[in-house]
């Protein structure tokens, strides 16, 4: 399962995850505060943004010659661009804070705290560990536009492999095209792979002329299988196989240029 759907809002399994664990974190200040009558809400609230701020001051750091270009891309966190490790730290360094200047709430918090991040951190891996073992290039069965059957086992020909799930009337996929396209152009050794949910032929011929794009495996799947079985719930989705055909990363929604490059590390 790549993502999870919240009423109309989809999110990734990994910010799921981390909202999960950010709520486990505010009942159990709620329940610790109750009895001593010490609200901590705010607090967490102060600790989660400053988680979310400095991972993604981190990451715009880390890959910010993409950003030279594009300044307001660097506020635009739709291409889900956040450095873990600089987020636990930004956690981390608000927690302390927040210790030392409250002392008061410094057991509520700090369990609260805790409870959060054991969370996040346990089901997080053993989510990975579960998927690790059973991630592989699905085997559907597709078509390139001219109607010739074929998989994505047959166009990825034993290099690493990018498979990005879309439609024509998906804004988001629209905006991303231009960096797969150049990240093709750019990446030889890798396939990149287009693979359209739900629409005919003529519609995505159509829509790759008016938008002027040279895209080499533009795939078909008109029953959507893909998405279904890669247990993607939106669009765009885009899966990284390495040679073996196993999966490194998924990225659920838009991509820039600094978060396909993040995905793209995995293949060195």
């Amino acid at each position: 399962m790549l993502s999870v759907n919240i009423g109309p809002l989809a999110l990734s399994l990994g910010q799921a995850l981390l909202l999960g664990a950010f709520v486990i974190a505010l009942i159990v200040g709620a329940i610790m505060g109750r009895k001593e009558r010490i609200p901590i809400a705010s607090h967490l609230t102060d600790i989660f943004l400053a988680a979310m701020v400095a991972a993604r001051i981190g990451f715009v750091i880390r890959y910010f010659e993409h950003y030279r270009e594009d300044l307001l891309g660097i506020i635009d966190i739709r291409d889900g661009g956040f450095e873990m490790l600089a987020g636990i730290v930004g956690a981390l360094a608000m927690l302390a804070w927040k210790l030392w200047r409250y002392p008061p709430i410094r057991c509520v918090l700090g369990s609260a705290a805790a409870a959060g991040m054991l969370t996040w951190g346990s089901v997080s891996l053993l989510v990975n560990l579960m998927e690790t073992q059973a991630r592989a290039v699905p085997d559907v069965a597709l078509a390139h536009l001219d109607n010739r059957p074929t998989s994505l086992a047959d166009v990825a020909d034993g290099k690493p492999m990018v498979v990005n799930l879309w439609a024509s009337w998906c804004p988001p996929c629209i905006r991303e095209m231009p960096v797969l396209q150049k990240a093709q152009e750019d990446n030889p050794g890798i396939t990149f792979v287009f693979v359209n949910q739900g629409e005919q032929r003529e519609t995505i011929q159509q829509f790759l002329n008016q938008h002027e794009l040279s895209l080499d495996n533009v795939l078909t799947d008109t029953s959507a299988t893909m998405g279904r079985t890669t247990g993607s719930q939106a669009l765009p989705t885009t899966l990284f196989y390495d040679a073996q055909g196993r999966q490194l990363d998924a990225h659920l929604g838009e991509l820039s240029g600094a978060s396909l490059a993040h995905n793209l590390e995995r293949f060195d």
